[in-house]
């Protein structure tokens, strides 16, 4: 890190450091844009509250310049309104639909379970030469919260990757800021999207989602607590794909990142505090007695601050995202949001070449 320093202060409570609470703890110097003071620990400074609105948004001239540009655009803008209510309207079909098919499937599922559970104890045994699935890694019931997760992200990556489509060809076209400033809104939404839907699959299952088994195993290569990590997305998707930024945006940009690896650093530290505690709590007592029903419960007690950890490492995301539109005109903010698309269909589309290719035979 830079000259900027950090002290770590421990949790009173469970000797860790909670997301919610140990930002705080963080004292950073410099010109920062994100304030970890309560009651939001990423909430940017407002030394960006100083940029005009125009020059937020790369709007110029008078006002009559955006008089006759919407009254140009304001046919394009209602069809494209009613194009994307459209489309919403059939994504809902479609997941009503897969909802009611899930719920029939985990009902016939449920009376699977029992006639299996019926059948091993009148046999007295395991089926399968006493072998438990659960003790391999398996679970014999499918978490509904996870299975609900799964088809809505499936969802979420057909419209990403409608979005940009549809984005790619609106930079490439004559579009002025106002109708372009429609898909840069439902862009920053799918991604916000993202991270509530997350946030309540951690509640079902924390170790799925920070897992990353979701996501595309080159997907899983790059992820830092279940995502992006923000100060990377800045300087290596973003930055070489913003030309030309002006020397302000790029000393405001520059600030932003630097806040961002500050918090990722807290973060990151509270992960490795919390890891060191759960082992410590699951290998606490003597090992090899057969019981270790104490440990197994105290170690579950603490898997809250665990989902807290995605939640928090998600705003910081979200916060990010906010920050960048707020630094970009609307042109620019389009821009961000295609490179962004645009690599995470690289590496789906590397993970899908990589599990394809041809092998050697031994």
């Amino acid at each position: 890190m830079n000259s900027t320093t950090a002290r770590f202060v421990p949790s009173k409570r469970m000797g860790i450091c909670e997301p919610m609470h140990q930002m705080a703890m963080w004292d950073f110097k410099g010109n920062n844009f994100l304030d970890t003071s309560p009651p939001s620990m990423f909430e940017i400074e407002t030394n960006l509250d100083n940029l005009s609105e125009d020059t937020s948004h790369g709007t110029v001239g008078p006002s009559s310049k955006y008089d006759q540009e919407a009254s140009k655009s304001d046919d394009k803008v209602r069809r494209r309104l009613a194009q994307n209510r459209e489309a919403a309207r059939k994504s809902r079909l479609r997941k009503k639909a897969y909802v009611q098919q899930l719920e029939s499937s985990k009902l016939r599922l449920i009376q699977l379970e029992q006639e299996l559970h019926r059948t091993r104890q009148q046999q007295g045994h395991y089926v399968g030469g006493g072998i438990d699935t659960s003790q391999l890694g398996y679970s014999e019931t499918t978490n509904p919260g996870i299975a609900t997760f799964e088809m809505e992200y499936g969802q979420w990556v057909e419209e990403q990757n409608r979005q940009i489509s549809e984005l790619r060809s609106a930079l490439n076209s004559d579009m002025g800021d106002m109708e372009l400033h429609i898909f840069v809104d439902c862009g920053m939404r799918h991604y916000f999207d993202l991270f509530t839907m997350k946030a309540t699959a951690a509640k079902a299952d924390v170790f799925h989602i920070i897992s990353g088994m979701w996501k595309t195993s080159a997907e899983r290569f790059f992820l830092w607590i279940a995502g992006f990590r923000p100060s990377e997305l800045l300087k290596q998707i973003l930055m070489p794909n913003l030309e030309p930024l002006t020397e302000q945006q790029r000393l405001d940009v520059s600030n932003l990142r630097q806040s961002c690896q500050q918090a990722e650093d807290a973060l990151s530290q509270g992960m490795e505090k919390l890891h060191f505690i759960l082992a410590e709590t699951i290998a606490e007592g003597q090992l090899g007695e057969g019981n270790y029903l104490h440990q197994i419960g105290s170690t579950i007690d603490k898997f809250e601050a665990l989902a807290r950890f995605v939640v928090q490492a998600d705003h910081l995301r979200q916060e990010t995202l906010q920050q960048i539109y707020r630094i970009l005109s609307t042109r620019q903010a389009a821009q961000c949001l295609l490179a962004m698309g645009e690599y995470l269909q690289r590496l789906r589309t590397l993970s899908s070449c990589w599990s394809s290719r041809p092998t050697e035979q031994t």
